[in-house]
């Protein structure tokens, strides 16, 4: 019998610590280990303890949850799932968290809630545990600048004043790229859309699976980093070059004959909204060889189906390879099925985009 999964709850709250502690403890596979209610506790308990998984909130004294979480998988890769506020502020928060490499989110529970904590707290319990069979990958807060730029593109940005100006956005695309990331996706889209340049020549939708009102923020955090243009996807905007459309949570997003995006509230597929499958599935029909599909880490096998659709319509594929992944769940079922063309390590996948781009074009 496997043993099981040792958790240290942080949080400046003792109604929060309690609450969380009494959801993971409810689960026979988890067992609390210790709490701790500042950011240098954390990290101390976190040194003497070695749990498998740390819940952390990011607002606390002495050493704030982003500080804490880089001191922490910095000595040891432990999995850290951060606690959530569902505001604005906590949204951009949560996002920078998870690319400077925390596994994942839950929302905060809170007093003011009167109904959602068994929906929370079945959310906590299957997040801790895929969090305990995560690869950490930390990256150093401040060093999410874009790669190098290939030879022979253009510089990712321009300084006017100590201020990046933008490329305007190109032409409507006859190339698009789809990209598809769930657990650990933030983190991996940093890292493969800032070492993309402006000049691409195509297209770009992501699709993160990511619930409704951090889209917005991934987007932001994401647009500032790159050279290329970054936003949440609305219904009518356009596929054009040097522009990368994120779906917004809660929505599916696919891509009319005309290049136009849509957006939908059916119902999930693969168990989430947005899939990655519907999105490829639909750029498959209007761009047919001429399409890129990417599948970064994440949980489950949405944007298989999606891989083959592509394949059929003459595209390109390319899979993150094991290595690199946080969770090996979505490139695994897209490989095993023989779907990807090229399986690549995260840090060649920009590369690996642009060479099928420069080859349909």
């Amino acid at each position: 019998m496997d043993l099981p999964i040792r958790v240290l709850v942080v949080d400046d709250s003792a109604f929060t610590r309690k609450v969380v502690s009494d959801m993971l403890g409810s689960d026979p596979d988890i067992t609390v280990v210790d709490v701790a209610r500042d950011g240098r506790a954390a990290v101390e308990k976190a040194r003497a303890l070695q749990p498998d998984v740390i819940t952390m909130d990011v607002e606390m004294p002495v050493m704030d949850g982003l500080a804490a979480l880089q001191a922490i998988i910095g000595e040891r890769p432990i999995p850290v799932v951060m606690l959530s506020a569902l505001t604005q502020e906590g949204a951009a928060t949560t996002i920078e968290a998870l690319e400077l490499g925390a596994v994942d989110f839950v929302p905060k529970p809170s007093h003011s809630m009167t109904v959602g904590l068994g929906e929370i707290r079945d959310l906590l319990v299957t997040k801790v545990k895929l969090a305990a069979r995560a690869r950490v990958h930390p990256v150093k807060r401040g060093m999410m600048a874009a790669a190098p730029t290939p030879a022979g593109r253009t510089a990712p940005d321009r300084l006017v004043r100590g201020v990046r100006q933008k490329t305007p956005p190109g032409k409507e695309s006859d190339i698009a790229v789809v990209i598809g990331s769930s657990t650990g996706g933030p983190s991996a889209l940093n890292q493969v859309l800032t070492a993309l340049p402006v000049d691409i020549g195509a297209g770009i939708l992501v699709v993160q699976h990511m619930p409704p009102g951090f889209t917005r923020s991934l987007a932001t955090r994401l647009d500032e980093a790159s050279a290329i243009a970054v936003k949440e996807a609305g219904a009518g905007d356009r596929v054009a070059d040097g522009v990368a459309l994120v779906a917004p949570g809660g929505h599916h997003m696919s891509v009319t004959g005309d290049g136009e995006v849509a957006l939908s509230t059916d119902p999930p597929r693969n168990g989430v909204r947005p899939s990655v499958d519907t999105t490829m599935e639909s750029a498959a029909r209007v761009y047919g060889d001429r399409l890129v599909g990417v599948v970064l880490t994440g949980m489950g096998r949405d944007g298989a189906s999606g891989m083959a659709a592509i394949k059929a319509a003459g595209g390109s594929t390319v899979a993150e390879h094991e290595s690199t992944c946080v969770i090996y769940g979505m490139p695994r079922a897209a490989i095993e099925q023989g779907l990807a063309d090229v399986v690549v390590p995260l840090h060649e996948v920009a590369g690996a985009i642009l060479e099928m781009v420069e080859r349909i074009g």
